[in-house]
This record gives structure tokens, sequence and C-alpha cells, in this order.
């Protein structure tokens, strides 16, 4: 099977990743920081400002691919702060209906940009 990568704008120069791998009907997303795309910086303010960003930016991937977050099978949240795990439950129920998705969530010890959470996921094409 091909891979093909996925892009939301311009790919970062120098990146060693891309953003999501599609192969047949599933689209991988790497995981995603709180970068808002229009300003490229981490979004400041409350931690559930920046799960909804993560969560947005795993939305515009799945979209580029065909996909979208009704279509998401499996989500890893990576969190630096495992007290944040509650209050990233309140915001991840307000993006997936009463089929949710597969989950993990670990604690690590950093995030790159000094962030506190990561989120990636796996969906499938619509169709």
């Amino acid at each position: 099977m091909r891979k093909e990568p996925v892009f939301v704008g311009s790919p970062v120069a120098g990146a060693p990743y891309s953003p999501g791998i599609v192969v047949g009907d599933l689209v991988f997303v790497s995981g995603q920081i709180p970068i808002d795309p229009t300003t490229g910086a981490v979004v400041a303010g409350e931690f559930e400002d920046r799960v909804r960003q993560c969560i947005t930016n795993v939305g515009a991937v799945l979209e580029q691919a065909g996909s979208d977050l009704d279509h998401v099978v499996k989500v890893v949240v990576f969190l630096t702060d495992m007290q944040n795990f509650a209050r990233m439950n309140r915001v991840y129920g307000e993006f997936w209906g009463a089929v949710k998705p597969a989950r993990s969530c670990v604690q690590v010890g950093a995030l790159p940009l000094g962030v506190d959470i990561e989120i990636e996921a796996i969906g499938i094409r619509k169709g």
C-alpha cells in the first residue's frame, strides 16, 4: 500500500515528520500540540483552551485527508500533569458524541515547546 503525506497549509521547513499519513482508508495524525495555525504561537490562557486547540488541529489534518473527528477510532492524549485529566475530559467530551473513539492517556515528563498537552489520532476516511 502507498503512504500519502498530509499537510495543512505549508509544510514546516526541515520538519522530520508529516502531520498526517494516509494508508488505504486509515488516517494517522501525528501528535498535535496547541499551536494556533494563524499565529504559529502556543495558545496561552487556560488549559481548556489548549485542549480545544489540539483537537481542532487534529481535525484540520483529518479534513485535509478526507476525514473528520466523527471518523476517529483511536486517540492518545499526552499530559505533563495528570492533575489536568478531568479538565481535559470535560473539553474532550465537547468534540465526540455517543460513540467516542478508543483512547489512552499517559503522563509524560515533557513535551515540545514546553506545552502541557499533545494529542494524536487515527481515523478512517469518509465514504
